[in-house]
């Protein structure tokens, strides 16, 4: 395979924190040890664990934690031996407050995450986990739904507040593989620092998806391990690890170990199968953020609603991360309009 850097591939397994999404923030500290010290045998090199929205997301709008996610982090910390952990923060949900913590208990790599016109709001946060010694990465969320000369221009102001890495965040699962080309070689022809990329499973692009992130210089990958995540889930991690090895990328991590980590650990955790469902369909082809998934499916059932309708109405307002007030709100005007006959 042929890669546009010479730099060394580093993937963030986000099971324990997109995956949150899945389980409704239900996670144990008994489940987050043992997927964290099954994934530090395997050689992973990130394992982020947090609110599926990030620090502090643990709310009546996003959904309450089974257990206070600084102890989930904790407990991972304590079980990784050689993986470092990776945590969220969403500017407006987390605070310095919360940074300030994970980087007391021992957390190495946080992820500073915004709408991608919206970069502006993390200047702080970046630099504050820059002087906490942090190693810190931009994530530009969305990235569908800007054009590239936009998703570059936030990217050089995440770099000039100090990020170490900006990713192409496909939160929707909307890109095609074409757009991520694009996108990432903008960002490699633009940029000093490293290029990510984390892709969600919609459109059943993300492994497609990422290898063409790869290919085109992107460093920084994520990926969920049986799929575990939001939506339709991520990039799965144990069958991109196989295709990487096939094209000839060994980035250390044991393959086996993570199939049976997949089967044996991860995959009793699921709640449903992550399939693509048609409501999980119907986030990437709308370009509805992954993580709305659930809570449109409740309101649905609420208002007596398909789905679809719901997650169509959202795509249409170009709804973000951080408006899930919205989902309601929305159900309840379509239920309203069905009701005087204004929509059939």
């Amino acid at each position: 395979m042929k890669r546009n850097s010479d730099k060394p591939i580093k993937i963030t397994e986000v099971c324990l924190r997109d995956g949150s999404h899945t389980v409704a923030h239900q996670f144990t500290e008994e489940q987050v040890r043992s997927v964290t010290r099954s994934l530090d045998e395997a050689g992973m090199h990130y394992v982020e664990v947090s609110h599926g929205d990030g620090l502090g997301g643990s709310t009546l709008q996003y959904g309450r934690s089974l257990v206070d996610e600084m102890r989930l982090i904790e407990a991972a910390i304590e079980e990784a031996r050689q993986s470092k952990i990776a945590v969220l923060l969403l500017p407006g949900i987390g605070t310095i407050h919360e940074l300030r913590q994970v980087s007391q208990i021992g957390a190495k790599l946080v992820r500073v995450a915004t709408h991608v016109t919206e970069a502006d709001v993390s200047a702080q946060h970046i630099h504050m986990a820059r002087d906490l010694g942090m190693e810190t990465v931009g994530f530009l969320m969305m990235a569908h739904s800007a054009p590239v000369e936009k998703l570059v221009e936030q990217a050089k102001l995440m770099e000039s507040y100090g990020a170490e890495a900006v990713y192409v965040t496909d939160s929707a699962g909307a890109l095609l593989p074409h757009e991520v080309r694009e996108r990432i070689k903008a960002l490699r022809q633009s940029l000093d620092i490293e290029i990510g990329f984390h892709a969600h499973n919609n459109l059943s692009l993300a492994v497609a998806n990422t290898l063409t992130a790869i290919e085109e210089g992107a460093t920084r990958i994520d990926g969920s391990t049986r799929c575990l995540g939001a939506g339709a889930g991520n990039t799965q991690t144990e069958v991109l690890l196989a295709v990487m090895n096939r094209l000839g990328l060994d980035v250390g991590i044991d393959i086996f170990k993570m199939m049976d980590l997949a089967e044996h650990v991860v995959g009793p955790l699921l709640p449903r199968a992550q399939e693509i469902t048609t409501n999980s369909l119907i986030l990437g082809y709308a370009g509805v953020y992954s993580s709305f998934l659930l809570h449109a499916e409740r309101a649905a059932e609420r208002f007596g609603l398909d789905p679809r309708e719901i997650l169509i109405e959202l795509g249409r307002r170009k709804v973000i991360g951080g408006q899930e007030d919205m989902i309601i709100d929305v159900a309840a005007e379509i239920a309203r309009q069905k009701k005087e006959g204004v929509l059939s």
